[in-house]
């Protein structure tokens, strides 16, 4: 299974229009070759690096999506989602995509895929917890992608 972005390349650096420093946009997405039984998709991007890479506290959670299809794709600037697709619940306390805005440093964000034997029912406005708790005993096959961010001018 293969998640890809044609905005920023594995391990490369996001473009500020997807962070809180411009635009905000969720960046364009795009996955496949996801194994025989998957039913439904599941995709959590978060930063382990907060709020300092130098000194990590927590992972920061910046969108929860699931019941996404097999194969697909998300625009940059995802309005509209795939038919059925459920949302959950960022660290922002509110659902869809929240950018990159590092306090300090160059942060990792991990656009984080999962291939479901099941559509999961709703789930209310999960949070990635109580998403990937949901999750359990589901998960097929996982592949990720990651991008960075540093502040322009940020330490």
């Amino acid at each position: 299974m293969k998640i890809t972005s044609t905005a920023f390349a594995p391990g490369g650096e996001i473009p500020a229009r997807h962070t809180c420093e411009d635009k905000d946009l969720s960046p364009p997405l795009a996955w496949r070759d996801a194994p025989a039984g998957t039913k439904s998709v599941a995709l959590i991007v978060d930063d382990p690096d907060a709020p300092d890479p130098a000194a990590p506290r927590m992972t920061w959670v910046h969108w929860v999506l699931y019941d996404l299809p097999p194969a697909g794709e998300l625009p940059e600037a995802a309005r509209t989602l795939p038919a059925g697709t459920r949302l959950g619940l960022n660290d922002w306390k509110r659902t869809g995509y929240g950018g990159p805005c590092p306090p300090i440093g160059r942060h990792r964000y991990f656009f984080k895929l999962y291939a479901l034997d099941t559509v999961l029912p709703d789930l209310q406005r999960p949070t990635k917890a109580q998403l990937e708790q949901a999750m359990q005993g589901h998960v097929l096959a996982r592949a990720s992608l990651i991008g960075t961010y540093q502040k322009r001018g940020g330490r």
